[in-house]
C-alpha cells in the first residue's frame, strides 16, 4: 500500500474516532467537566508514554513556551467541557453541527489576526452558517435545553478557533503529541478543583468507558492525525476533517438510536457544506500565494 493510501486510511480512522468522541457525552453518566477531567488524566498519561517511546523531548524549547502551553491548555479544557455539555443538553448530531461552525469562525476571525482583508464570499459563508444554525433552534429561549446546547456548542467552537489560531502562531514548532500532552496535563490541573465526583465511587464499567475515551478516542486519533499530516496535503486533511459531524451523527444513530429531524439534516448540511467550501477556498488561496 502506498503512503498516500495509508495516510488516507489513517486520516479517515482518526476523523471517525474524533466523531465517536461525542458519543461519550451520553454514554458516561457524569457531568461534562468530570468527563473532560478524567479523559485528560488518561490521555495525558498515554501521550507522555507516546512522546517518551518516540524519543521526542518532553521539555519545551523556551521558558516562554510553558506560559503559552498553560494558556492553550486552559482554552482546550474549556472547549472540551462546553463540547460535552452541548451534546448532553441537545443531541450528538446537533452538538457536533453547532461545534462545526468553527471553520467559518476561523475564516472570519483570522483576517483580524493576520491584518488581511475579509472576502465577500466569507461573509456569505458566515450568513449561510447562521441560517443553518437557525434551522437547528427549536425556540428562541434559553429555557429550552436544545437551544442552550446549540449556544454552548457555538461557544465551544469559538474556544476551539481561538486555540487553533494561537497554536498556529505560537506553538506550531511542536508535534501534535507534544502539544496535546501539555494541553491535557494543564487541563487536569486547571479543572481538578471543580471535580464533583469521588473517583472511588465510579463504577468499573464507567471507568472502562473513560479509559476507552482517553486512549482510543483521544490519544490514538491525535497520533493518527499527526501521522496523516505528514503523508497528505493540508487541503486533503481539511476536507476529510469536515466529515466529522457526519461520522458522529451516523454513530449516534446506530449506537444510541438518536433520530435526525429534517431541520437538523437541512441545517447540518448548510453548516458542513459551508465548512467544506471554506476549507477548499482556504487551501486554494494558500496554493496561489505559494506559486505567486
Amino acid at each position: 500500500m502506498d503512503s498516500k493510501k495509508t495516510g488516507l486510511l489513517e486520516l479517515h480512522f482518526a476523523v471517525l474516532l474524533f466523531g465517536g468522541t461525542a458519543l461519550f457525552s451520553k454514554l458516561i453518566p457524569l457531568s461534562a467537566l468530570d468527563i473532560t477531567l478524567l479523559r485528560c488524566v488518561v490521555a495525558a498519561t498515554v501521550l507522555a508514554l507516546i512522546v517518551k517511546l518516540s524519543k521526542q523531548s518532553i521539555r519545551l524549547n523556551a521558558a516562554n513556551d510553558y506560559l503559552i502551553a498553560i494558556g492553550l491548555g486552559i482554552i482546550v479544557s474549556l472547549h472540551w467541557v462546553t463540547y460535552f455539555a452541548s451534546m448532553q443538553l441537545s443531541s450528538v448530531a446537533i452538538g457536533m453541527i453547532a461545534f462545526f461552525t468553527y471553520p467559518v469562525m476561523t475564516v472570519l476571525v483570522e483576517p483580524m489576526v493576520t491584518n488581511t482583508k475579509l472576502k465577500f464570499a466569507d461573509i456569505i459563508s458566515g450568513i449561510t452558517v447562521l441560517i443553518g444554525v437557525y434551522l437547528l433552534i427549536p425556540e428562541a429561549s434559553l429555557g429550552n435545553d436544545v437551544t442552550l446546547g446549540i449556544l454552548i456548542g457555538i461557544l465551544s467552537a469559538a474556544l476551539f478557533t481561538a486555540r487553533n489560531l494561537l497554536h498556529k502562531r505560537y506553538f506550531s514548532a511542536y508535534s501534535g503529541q507534544q502539544a496535546m500532552l501539555y494541553q491535557t496535563a494543564v487541563a487536569v490541573i486547571f479543572l481538578a478543583p471543580w471535580l464533583s465526583v469521588d473517583p472511588s465511587t465510579i463504577e468499573q464499567n464507567v471507568w472502562w468507558l473513560i479509559v476507552l475515551l482517553g486512549v482510543v478516542f483521544t490519544a490514538a486519533p491525535h497520533a493518527l492525525f499527526t501521522s496523516a499530516l505528514r503523508l497528505l496535503s493540508a487541503k486533503t486533511v481539511g476536507l476529510v476533517s469536515c466529515l466529522q459531524p457526519f461520522y458522529g451523527a451516523v454513530l449516534a444513530l446506530i449506537l444510541l438510536g438518536e433520530d435526525l429531524a429534517i431541520n437538523t439534516v437541512i441545517g447540518g448540511t448548510l453548516v458542513v457544506a459551508t465548512a467544506l467550501f471554506e476549507t477548499q477556498q482556504s487551501h486554494r488561496s494558500n496554493s496561489l500565494k505559494k506559486t505567486a
